[in-house]
């Protein structure tokens, strides 16, 4: 588990915050909550890092997914992808 004493900045890329506005009002204000809770704690317990190679992570949030990447050095969280389970490591 990882806490930290500086804030993340939390971006999303295009497709992330397409995935996100997709959603119904009550799914996406649970998930906007769960990615606004990632700049106090990028990587809070039970998420998961993809196998693969890439530094991706993946926070669940019911039946939906959260992929995104941690850059220590400029402190920033970057949402990726926002899908249901059964799309959201599809390509």
């Amino acid at each position: 588990m990882y806490i930290s004493e500086i804030e993340y900045r939390i971006e999303f890329t295009p497709q992330g915050a397409r995935d996100l506005r997709k959603l119904a009002g009550r799914d996406q204000r649970r998930v906007a909550s769960r990615v606004d809770a990632l700049a106090l704690n990028p990587l809070p317990s039970g998420v998961q890092k993809l196998k693969g190679g890439h530094d991706i992570w993946r926070l669940r949030v019911g039946d939906y997914r959260v992929l995104y990447t941690t850059a220590q050095q400029i402190v920033t969280v970057t949402v990726v992808r926002v899908r249901h389970r059964r799309e959201v490591y599809r390509r």
